[in-house]
C-alpha cells in the first residue's frame, strides 16, 4: 500500500524568525497496490513555537489563523495520522515529492520525543520520477503533474490538494517505484 502524502509548514517572506518550521497541515492519500485510492487524510496542526501564521504563510497556503487556532497539536495530530496509516497493520510506502517531508516529520517527531521508525520505508518520488524520465533539470510538482498530462486539482501549496496530485503520479508509475 501506498502512502503518499503532503505537509505545509510554517513558512515567512525572506529572513525566517528561526530555522524551526513547524507542520501545519498533513494531508495524505492511501493507495492499492493498483494505484486506486482507498482512502484520504487531512489534518491542520497548531504551531507551538511560532503560533501566530505570517502573512507571506497564509497567502501562500490559504490556511488561516483560525483553522490552526482550532487544531490538534503534533503529537496528536500524528499519532491520528499513523493510526490512518495502518489501520489493519498492513505494510506501506510512505511518498512524497522531495526529502522535506519526511526530514520534518523526523525532525518534529524527534522534538516531540516520539517515534521515527514509522517513516520508513520512504519513496522520494520525485529523484525516482527524475531518473525514471532521464530528465537533466528537476521540476516542482504541479509542473510535473502537467507534464504528464494531468490537471493540477486544487490549490497548490495545500496538502490534501498537493497529495491527491502526486498519487496521480504515484497511480501512473505504480509498478516502476524502486523501494
Amino acid at each position: 500500500m501506498f502512502v503518499v502524502f503532503d505537509l505545509e509548514t510554517t513558512c515567512w517572506d525572506g529572513n525566517p524568525p528561526t530555522d524551526l518550521r513547524e507542520v501545519i497541515e498533513i494531508g495524505a492519500l492511501r493507495l492499492d497496490r493498483y494505484g486506486q485510492v482507498s482512502g484520504r487524510f487531512n489534518c491542520f496542526v497548531r504551531p507551538t513555537h511560532y503560533p501566530m501564521l505570517s502573512p507571506f504563510c497564509k497567502k501562500l497556503t490559504s490556511i488561516t489563523q483560525i483553522d490552526v487556532n482550532r487544531s490538534p497539536l503534533f503529537d496528536r495530530a500524528v499519532r491520528q495520522f499513523i493510526d490512518w496509516i495502518r489501520p489493519d497493520e498492513e505494510d506501506y510506502l510512505l511518498c512524497a515529492w522531495g526529502n522535506f517531508d519526511q526530514k520534518q516529520l523526523i525532525r518534529e517527531c524527534s522534538l516531540h520525543q516520539m517515534d521515527t521508525e514509522w517513516l520508513d520505508p520512504y519513496i522520494n518520488v520525485k529523484r525516482q520520477y527524475h531518473r525514471l524520465r532521464k530528465l537533466k533539470h528537476t521540476y516542482g510538482l504541479k509542473s510535473t503533474v502537467q507534464r504528464e498530462g494531468f490537471e493540477f486539482e486544487g490549490h497548490h501549496h495545500r496538502a490534501e490538494a498537493d497529495a491527491l496530485n502526486l498519487a496521480k503520479l504515484v497511480a501512473k508509475f505504480v509498478d516502476e517505484w524502486m523501494f
